[in-house]
């Protein structure tokens, strides 16, 4: 299938690529070995906000162009912002797909196209050196501008999701995660998964898919990313290059409020699997919130840091109740997820979910100690440089900065924020946020007789790979 050798073109160009860059990083020391990279910003001539960092040390650049045009954009057509980024490399232009593929694959250009709840992003790493970075460049451009959305590639991507959405079913970590979200988020377009349903994908129309790009791939919508071996003025050519096949457009819409839960649900859907997946979530926190960092930091030593945060000590290592066990801030534009996650046996779910929600009330009450601050600290911030240590690193740092308008200080200012966090400020910051009693909790294995029966608890049952 066309889907599998463009895959598999683009795997043997990242391999290419990286082959070729392993010999140049032996001579030359990574970008940005300081924390604190320079971001240069402009606007271009159609509205596309850039942001640059110039990192001359390979001649490579990365390219992260996003739009406000993820799945919360979808309206009652759930999976048309991601089908309208699947579509993207499939033809452009005078090519098809394969025709794609081989111009990238000849060049050792990697590309690729993404879509969440807030937005799509096209991405590009290519080297500098000419004519492939004329070609990676050229293609990037018409691939955005002049997607064909050709019926017969249509069809082929349509199945594909079909297929992944089927296999998806047989998941009961992803059945319980789709639920999770529509729990949590109600009517809020985050309800919704970006992949869209079997019966939504089935009923997209071409039309609808040219439509979505017409008003949403255009240039006042648009934040672009580069990070590689130009000056200013490179950056600049780049961009203009990149986006000038875009109108100028309208920035897409603010997204509605997303309400708080009111009353705690219970969901149990009844799942032939050995395991049960056990979530807990509600509405957390939006980029550039003002309690970013005592909410980040808390949850780091609550859930987030592996082995050694709380919830994993107290339901693996003290009870051997589940292998693996987290918790996350997933920020948005909108406040997101809020998560707790696990996994166990089907005959412990029930302790295991009253120990994951007895220790996130205890943590609420208590607070972190000065001992767990302390580590978690020195965890985030010796951490830090080597998350901000490559190219494609910095690259996605500033497609967030730009896209969530967050400060140009906010790598600079990172390590500083954190270390000036205090444990009260965790404590309050969690008791304000994180509301234990109004917990959307959704499990999904074969159901025990007391989860069967339990009072306010609604009872789904799922047939593997029908529902």
């Amino acid at each position: 299938m066309c889907v599998e050798r463009q895959s598999d073109r683009i795997d043997r160009a990242a391999r290419r690529l990286t082959a070729w860059l392993a010999g140049t990083l032996l001579f030359a020391s990574p970008l940005l070995v300081q924390a604190t990279p320079e971001i240069q910003t402009w606007n271009t001539d159609n509205g596309t906000r850039v942001l640059f960092v110039a990192a001359p040390e390979i001649p490579m650049v990365d390219v992260r162009l996003v739009f406000a045009a993820g799945s919360a954009r979808d309206g009652e057509r759930s999976g048309l912002a991601s089908m309208t980024a699947a579509m993207l490399s499939e033809g452009a232009g005078d090519w098809n797909a394969d025709a794609i593929a081989d111009r990238l694959d000849g060049v050792g250009a990697v590309l690729s196209a993404d879509v969440d709840r807030d937005m799509a992003t096209v991405a590009l790493r290519t080297l500098t050196r000419r004519p492939a970075f004329d070609t990676a460049v050229d293609t990037f451009a018409t691939l955005i501008a002049h997607p064909s959305f050709a019926p017969d590639e249509l069809e082929r991507v349509r199945q594909n999701r079909l297929i992944a959405l089927r296999q998806e079913d047989e998941s009961p970590r992803s059945v319980a995660q789709k639920a999770l979200y529509r729990a949590v988020f109600g009517a809020h377009p985050y309800a919704a998964d970006p992949s869209g349903t079997p019966e939504s994908i089935a009923d997209l129309k071409r039309a609808e898919l040219i439509d979505f790009h017409a008003r949403h791939y255009v240039g006042s919508n648009a934040v672009l990313a580069i990070v590689g071996d130009l000056d200013r003025s490179g950056a600049e050519a780049l961009a203009k290059r990149l986006v000038a096949g875009l109108p100028s457009g309208e920035p897409a819409a603010s997204l509605p409020a997303v309400p708080e839960l009111t009353d705690a649900i219970l969901k149990s859907i009844d799942f032939p699997s050995s395991q049960t997946t056990v979530l807990a979530g509600q509405p957390g926190m939006r980029r550039g919130d003002p309690d970013y960092f005592a909410l980040h930091v808390g949850n780091h030593i609550l859930g987030g840091s592996g082995l050694v945060s709380i919830l994993m000590d107290e339901i693996r290592e003290k009870r051997g109740l589940s292998y693996s066990t987290y918790s996350a801030f997933l920020p948005l534009a909108q406040p997101g997820l809020f998560v707790m996650s696990l996994q166990t046996r089907n005959d412990q779910a029930e302790q295991a979910r009253s120990v994951m929600l007895d220790t996130l009330k205890r943590f609420i009450d208590q607070g972190p100690t000065e001992e767990e601050l302390t580590a978690a600290k020195k965890n985030i911030t010796g951490g830090f440089p080597l998350k901000i240590a490559s190219n494609s690193n910095i690259v996605q740092y500033l497609a967030v900065i730009g896209f969530y308008d967050l400060p140009l200080d906010y790598l600079d200012r990172f390590r500083e924020r954190i270390e000036s966090v205090t444990a009260e400020q965790i404590r309050d910051a969690f008791v304000r946020r994180v509301h234990p009693e109004r917990l959307a909790i959704v499990t999904a294995g074969a159901a025990s007789a007391e989860a069967k029966s339990g009072s306010g608890t609604e009872q789904v049952s799922v047939a593997r790979g029908t529902h």
